[in-house]
Formats: structure tokens, C-alpha cells, sequence
């Protein structure tokens, strides 16, 4: 038996259509990890990611997305390489400083040095990269930026941050 809908008088055709408050509201459910992406201008620059993505093992590919409205957008456009920082659970606070807007995210009391290709590395965090940017590719107000792993450390220590229904948050057993 085949089962036939007419869209037009359907519940579902009640719903929002696509709009950018659709898009927040459905993945606001959505859990991501939280990731903070780093980049030396003529000054540190960095900010807080749920978009971070392996993309490829061979060869290690990652990306992110950035809104071209962003402070750090600036820099990433022009940064050959850039840092990805994995957050810890323990880290809430850290995230939120890189997300602020208007923050000296870079002062005390973040922990950090330069790292591989002069990036700014951050203390502390589950694990590092640094990546050499490929390509940044045009998506409405933001770039997808493609970038090759060229070093780091996975062996930082404790559990991931999330990221869920506007808020930082740790996973539960």
C-alpha cells in the first residue's frame, strides 16, 4: 500500500519556513563540540567554534565556519595558518571569553604561548592542531575555511565541552 500526502493541507506545511531563526532553533538541540580557533595578525585573534568538522584522514583535513562579520574574520582571511583548540569540560569560561564580543580574549587570565608557525596555542585545553589554511569558501555571511593538520597534541586531559540549547555545558553518563 502506498501512502499519498497532500503538503498543502498537511501539519507539516504549518511549520516555519526557512529562516534563520529556524536554523538557530533546530540546531540550538543540537550538541556540538566546542572548539576555539586562534590566528596571529598583527595581534592574537581567536573565538569560539561549534562548527569544527574532520574532514579527511588522507591527508588530515579539518574546517570550520566564520561569519565574514566577524573581529577575527579580519586575520583568518589572511592567515596562512591558523590553531584549533578541542575545549575540556573545565574550560566554560574560557569558551565564553572567546565568544564575547569586545573581549581581550588574549589577557590574562588565558594561558597561552606561540606555537608552530607562529600560532597562538592555548594552555590547557584536550588537544591542539595547528593547520595550514587550504582554501576559504563563500557560504551566505560566512566562509568555510579547509585547512591541512601540520602538528599538535591529543593528549590533553579530561572530557569535552559542549555546546547545547545556548549554553556550555559538559557530557553526562
Amino acid at each position: 500500500m502506498t501512502a499519498t500526502h497532500d503538503l498543502g493541507t498537511s501539519p507539516i506545511a504549518d511549520r516555519d519556513l526557512a529562516t534563520p531563526d529556524l536554523l538557530r532553533s533546530a540546531f540550538r538541540r543540537h550538541a556540538a563540540g566546542v572548539s576555539v580557533i586562534t590566528a596571529q595578525g598583527t595581534r592574537p585573534v581567536g573565538f569560539t567554534a561549534t562548527s569544527l568538522t574532520s574532514v579527511a584522514a588522507e591527508p588530515p583535513l579539518i574546517s570550520f565556519g566564520i561569519g565574514t562579520g566577524s573581529s577575527s574574520w579580519p586575520v583568518i582571511a589572511e592567515a596562512g595558518y591558523i590553531g584549533v583548540h578541542v575545549l575540556g569540560e573545565h574550560q566554560q569560561e574560557l569558551a565564553a571569553t572567546f565568544a564575547r564580543s569586545g573581549a581581550d580574549r588574549f589577557a590574562p587570565p588565558t594561558a597561552w604561548r606561540t606555537g608552530p608557525h607562529g600560532v597562538p596555542v592555548l594552555d590547557g585545553v584536550l588537544a591542539w592542531l595547528v593547520c595550514r589554511v587550504v582554501t576559504r569558501i563563500p557560504a551566505g555571511d560566512h566562509r568555510i575555511v579547509l585547512a591541512e593538520v601540520v602538528s599538535g597534541d591529543p593528549d590533553g586531559a579530561g572530557r569535552p565541552l559542549l555546546h547545547h540549547h545556548g549554553r556550555f555545558t559538559g557530557l553526562r553518563d
